[in-house]
């Protein structure tokens, strides 16, 4: 996680009513601006101390948490948030979003089906000026735990393809605290049969769709890849006549298999009830929970008929373990499916590591490659 941003007031007494200005918090005492105080802060608010502070758990003001949640999947990584204060860079993400107006336009809010009772909804990101053919879409599914994020952070996530052709979109749906699984993944399968339905009119190819996402993120879109028109994970969310098979899937740290999860060493305090997966899972530990964990797995549904693979990883990760990625590439490898691995050394859950050209490219490249328009 990049920290871009110099500290806030949150965290102080309740007496203060007013946060300072950022020009004001860069006249802060050292000890602020190196992140000590920062760090105790969050470390109080990180009540399961897993390293981790999400939504739930701030205690600070929700611009804030935004700020220090880079990466947009719903947590805050307190060892690198202090690692970052000495590093200086833009206040926060309007350069990036800046140079994107300039080549996208965003549609926002668009309601693409039912979540139980309520409306789901999707921005959608278009390029300045659309080709008379149809374009391939690439959307993106936001992390957090299953228990928190937004579809916010996806809109610069999905415009750099969309400045090469793309259509972009970035969808909400129905988090651990609103109903378990499988809420999440049926809403995420409503967005991509809505997107079909309606291919015509937002200039889509239909038959060239593809997804990513990172963390939660990364577990439903690998689910997304592997569980192409399984029915019992349809839901009944809308567009039931259009398919919710993607023809491509870039996998950022998503979880797999809970079993080998919540037993890696260092990993055992996600069995317990309470944890973002047995959250998911419905509640109590998740070892025991046979049928949950099957359920919930990208790797239960593997056959040769998926869609290539792009699946990148840390290998210091803190909160997914690696052994998760990996066997997901050794399931679809086995089974004759396209996939690709990327093991980014000493990186962490998110960073800066997973936003550099290289990487970037990769993904370009992967997406390009797999979703050009056919001849």
């Amino acid at each position: 996680m990049r920290l871009t941003v110099l500290l806030s007031c949150f965290g102080l007494a309740a007496s203060m009513a007013v946060c300072a200005l950022p020009t004001q918090v860069a006249a802060q005492p050292t000890p602020q601006r190196d992140g000590t105080f920062l760090k105790s802060r969050l470390e109080k608010d990180d009540t399961n101390e897993d390293g981790q502070v999400t939504r739930e758990e701030f205690s600070g003001p929700a611009p804030m948490f935004q700020r220090l949640d880079r990466d947009g999947d719903g947590k805050i990584d307190i060892k690198e948030v202090v690692n970052s204060m000495s590093i200086r860079r833009p206040a926060n993400n309007r350069v990036e979003n800046l140079r994107s107006s300039r080549d996208v336009e965003v549609k926002r809010d668009v309601v693409f089906g039912k979540g139980g009772d309520r409306d789901l909804k999707m921005h959608l990101v278009f390029p300045k000026t659309m080709p008379d053919k149809p374009l391939p879409a690439y959307v993106w599914v936001h992390g957090g735990g299953w228990q928190s994020g937004s579809k916010e952070g996806g809109v610069n996530q999905v415009s750099r393809m969309v400045a090469d052709g793309f259509v972009g979109a970035t969808i909400e749906y129905r988090l651990t605290g609103e109903a378990p699984f499988p809420a999440q993944i049926e809403d995420c399968k409503c967005a991509i049969r809505f997107l079909r339905a309606h291919a015509e009119e937002y200039g889509i190819d239909p038959n060239r769709i593809a997804v990513g996402g990172s963390s939660a993120g990364g577990h439903l879109v690998a689910l997304l890849g592997t569980s192409g028109d399984v029915q019992e994970l349809e839901g009944n969310g809308g567009w039931q006549d259009q398919s919710s098979r993607v023809q491509a899937v870039v996998d950022l740290y998503g979880p797999t298999d809970f079993s080998k999860f919540v037993t890696t060493k260092g990993f055992e305090s996600h069995n317990r009830p309470g944890s973002p997966e047995s959250k998911l899972l419905g509640g109590g530990e998740v070892l025991g929970n046979n049928d949950g964990i099957g359920r919930v797995n990208p790797i239960t549904y593997i056959d040769d008929q998926d869609p290539p693979f792009l699946i990148i990883h840390g290998t210091e990760d803190p909160v997914v373990p690696m052994n998760q990625s990996q066997l997901l590439h050794e399931a679809l490898e086995s089974a004759g499916v396209e996939t690709q691995l990327e093991l980014i050394r000493g990186a962490q859950h998110g960073g800066r590591e997973f936003a550099t050209p290289e990487i970037r490219e990769l993904i370009q490249t992967f997406l390009k490659k797999n979703l050009q328009a056919p001849e």
